[in-house]
C-alpha cells in the first residue's frame, strides 16, 4: 500500500482551479474552509431552503445554489447524504458538467454501486478522509491532519491523481498520510466497518451487555458505566496503540477475562455472520436496500431509530451524563457554526 504526504502533492494545482463543495454539513464545512485556508478558491453550493447557507457565509465562504456553483466550478465535490447524492447529481450537478471537469466524493457509495453514473468525458477521484468532519476540521486547525484515502475511477485528462492528492494535501490529509486505493475497496471496507464492528457491532454489544447485568438484578446504573461509559478509556488505548497498548494498560485480570472468554462472544457464529453481511454489501443488496428504505421515506429506519432512544440504557445515561458536566467540554461539534 503506497501513503504519500505534503512533500509528494503539488499545491499549486488545486489553487488553480475553482473547487465547488456541494453540501456543508460534517465534510462539507471541513473540506470548504481547509480549502480556503489553504489557498484554495473555493465555493459553498447549497439548495435554496438550506439551513446552512449562513453558516457557511458566516464562515467567509462564498455561497451559490447548487447548480450555480457545479456550473463555474472546476472540481466538483459532492458532500452530501448517500441518500441524497443520486439526486443532487441527477437535478443539479449533471446538468453542468461539461468534459474534463472533475467530479469528486468522499465516498464511493454512489458511484461504486452505480446510483450516480458519471459520463465518460469527465474525470472521476474520491478523497475520503478517515475520521468525521468535525476531527479533520479541528485537526487541521491545529497544524495536523487526518489520513485520507485517494482514489481515481476516471482520469480523462492524465492529471486526475495530481489533482486528488493536491485536494487531499489542502484539507490536511498530506500531513497524516494519503493512502491510494480504489472505489471498490473504500468503498465495501468502510460500510462493512461501520455495520460489523463500529456502529452496528458495537451498539448492539453495549446494549446486550446493559441488559444481561439488568435482566440479572444489577443497577442500571452499573450496568451503563461497565457496559457504554467506560468504553471510552479502553477505545481510546486501542486508538493509541492497537490491541497490544489496551492490554499493557489494563489490569492482568481484566487481560486474563479478554483472552479467555472475548472469544466465546465474538465465535465463528459471529464471524459467520459478519461475512454474510459482507456479501451483502458486495452484491450491492445492501445498497438497493437501504435505497429502497430512503425512497419509501425511511419507516424501517426511523422505527428502529425510534426504539433506540427509548431503550433504557438512554434514560440512565442521559441522567448520569449530567452529573459529569466534563464531558461537554470542548466538544468537536457546534451545532451553530458546523
Amino acid at each position: 500500500m503506497k501513503v504519500f504526504y505534503d512533500a509528494d502533492a503539488d499545491s499549486q494545482l488545486i489553487k488553480d482551479k475553482r473547487v465547488a463543495i456541494i453540501g456543508y454539513g460534517s465534510q462539507g464545512h471541513a473540506h470548504a474552509n481547509n480549502l480556503k485556508e489553504s489557498g484554495a478558491d473555493v465555493i459553498v453550493g447549497l439548495p435554496k431552503d438550506s439551513r446552512s447557507i449562513q453558516k457557511a457565509k458566516d464562515a467567509g465562504l462564498e455561497v451559490l445554489y447548487s447548480r450555480d456553483a457545479a456550473e463555474v466550478a472546476d472540481v466538483i465535490m459532492v458532500l452530501v447524504p448517500d441518500e441524497l447524492a443520486p439526486g443532487v447529481y441527477r437535478d443539479e450537478i449533471a446538468p453542468a458538467l461539461k468534459a474534463n471537469k472533475y467530479l469528486a466524493f468522499a465516498h464511493g457509495f454512489g458511484v461504486h454501486f452505480k446510483k450516480i453514473v458519471p459520463p465518460t468525458d469527465v474525470n472521476v477521484f474520491l478523497v475520503a478522509p478517515k475520521g468525521p468532519g468535525h476531527l479533520v476540521r479541528s485537526e487541521y486547525e491545529r497544524g495536523r491532519g487526518v489520513p485520507c484515502l485517494l482514489a481515481v475511477h476516471q482520469d480523462v485528462t492524465g492529471d486526475t491523481r495530481g489533482i486528488g492528492m493536491s485536494y487531499a494535501s489542502a484539507i490536511g490529509g498530506g500531513k497524516a498520510g494519503i493512502i491510494e486505493t480504489n472505489f471498490k475497496e473504500e468503498t465495501e471496507t468502510d460500510l462493512f466497518g461501520e455495520q460489523a464492528v463500529l456502529c452496528g457491532g458495537l451498539t448492539s454489544l453495549i446494549q446486550a451487555g446493559f441488559e444481561t447485568l439488568t435482566e440479572a438484578g444489577y443497577a442500571p446504573e452499573m450496568a451503563y458505566f461497565e457496559c457504554l461509559h467506560e468504553m471510552k478509556l479502553i477505545v481510546d488505548l486501542l486508538y493509541e496503540g492497537g490491541i497490544g497498548n489496551m492490554r499493557y494498560s489494563v489490569s492482568n485480570t481484566a487481560e486474563f477475562g479478554d483472552l479467555t472468554r472475548g472469544g466465546r462472544i465474538v465465535n465463528d457464529e459471529t464471524k459467520a455472520e459478519m461475512k454474510k453481511i459482507l456479501g451483502e454489501i458486495q452484491s450491492g443488496q445492501f445498497a438497493d436496500e437501504w435505497m429502497s428504505e430512503c425512497e419509501s421515506g425511511k419507516p424501517n429506519f426511523r422505527r428502529l431509530e425510534t426504539e433506540g432512544e427509548a431503550h433504557s440504557i438512554e434514560t440512565v445515561g442521559k441522567s448520569l451524563r449530567a452529573m459529569m458536566p466534563w464531558l461537554g467540554e470542548k466538544t468537536l461539534v457546534n451545532k451553530q457554526v458546523n
